[in-house]
């Protein structure tokens, strides 16, 4: 059994590799406290709801304590290839789970440039018609004729057919 120095004394490594184990996790549990406790001040200064900065405070303490327990399972294992598989999985996961929220603000973003449909304009798409109301990056407001809200994800707009009642195209400018 290899031992560990620590002061001049020898530490056996069934002691030694779990307390420094346990160090790196308690470490990353407070970095992950305080980071949270951070961002969490942050979004409230923007004003958001209150349940929008609990969530957030959650998702950031997560991802901090899995990148902790990644960091300590590859330094116990003496592998940095387990803290890189790590951060490859948390990574993959965290695209697989924003794909559609990415998807809506990239068709927003082309919505807003191209101006194909505007706030005021009257629209019928899938079974709704009404008249925007609001266009964001993410969601496309529209007010129904019976005065409900429709809230469209602007990837729905961008994929599928609109029809945009009573203006004609303007035409585009020689390039």
């Amino acid at each position: 059994m290899r031992l560990a120095s620590i002061g001049g004394w020898h530490v056996p490594d069934l002691i030694y590799y779990p307390a420094v184990v346990v160090l790196v996790l308690v470490g990353a549990y407070l970095a992950a406290r305080l980071i949270s406790r951070f961002v969490g001040e942050k979004v409230r200064q923007q004003h958001m709801r209150n349940d929008m900065v609990v969530m957030t405070r959650r998702v950031v303490m997560a991802l901090v304590l899995v990148l902790g327990v990644f960091l300590a399972l590859g330094w116990a294992a003496q592998n940095a290839n387990v803290t890189l598989f790590g951060l490859l999985l948390a990574s993959v996961v965290a695209a697989l789970g924003v794909q559609q929220l990415l998807q809506d603000y990239v068709s927003g973003y082309y919505v807003l440039l191209e101006r194909h449909i505007r706030v005021g304009d009257r629209i019928t798409f899938d079974e709704y018609s009404g008249t925007v109301s609001e266009v964001r990056m993410r969601v496309t407001l529209i007010t129904s004729d019976e005065g409900d809200l429709i809230v469209v994800p602007n990837a729905e707009l961008f994929t599928k057919p609109v029809i945009v009642h009573g203006r004609t195209p303007t035409p585009e400018p020689p390039a």
